[in-house]
């Protein structure tokens, strides 16, 4: 599947935030990119940039292009409650970002790198698919052969958030989905709103 491979500091420093996780280029030159960047006058954006580049930091945060971005727009749109709410929900329920957000992998990048190299399962099957929907009770865990990973090791032993939502035994190294994240639960810096209202236009 086509992703984003360009440079990840490039791109946190266009929205002034870590969005790829800890970065200490960005802690170095956290202002935005180009021969201007540290310029203190900056032109004012319009309603549409604002609402442009919060979608893009969406899709950047998830790792979603596009094509793929909008499909769960129109998914979110279809579901009955909050559009914005249940698009980040959606985006939540990726196997590649549970991966993540379980601490297997340090990064969604690094996660969606595990799940393509069949490295995890869902319900004891091996699922190869990052963008795999999953739903609340499924069990996400390291497949059997993966469990001695250094790589796994490492991000697991590092890892020290914690998410009602989901749950993780390091014992057996499996967790289960317990539930869709409610919007509070959602720890990204993301204006839903005014992605909602770009693609209404």
């Amino acid at each position: 599947m086509a992703r984003y491979t360009g440079p990840k500091t490039r791109i946190a420093r266009k929205f002034g935030e870590a969005i790829f996780g800890d970065d200490k280029s960005f802690e170095k030159r956290n202002y935005p990119p180009g021969q201007h960047g540290m310029a203190k006058k900056r032109g004012k954006k319009s309603e549409y940039a604002i609402q442009l580049m919060e979608k893009q930091k969406a899709k950047y945060s998830y790792g979603i292009l596009e094509k793929q971005f909008r499909g769960l727009f129109k998914k979110a749109s279809a579901t009955k409650g909050v559009t914005g709410e249940v698009l980040l929900q959606l985006c939540e329920a990726r196997l590649d970002n549970v991966v993540f957000r379980m601490g297997i992998a340090p990064s969604r990048r690094g996660a969606r790198q595990l799940v393509s190299h069949r490295h995890i399962t869902v319900n004891g099957d091996v699922v190869n698919i990052a963008s795999y929907h999953l739903k609340p009770g499924d069990k996400v865990a390291v497949r059997e052969k993966s469990k001695s990973l250094e790589a796994i090791e490492r991000s697991l032993s590092n890892s020290s958030h914690v998410y009602e939502w989901i749950t993780w035994n390091n014992d057996v190294k499996e967790g289960t989905f317990v539930s869709v994240p409610a919007r509070l639960q959602i720890p990204e810096n993301i204006k839903e709103q005014l992605i909602v209202e770009l693609y209404n236009k």
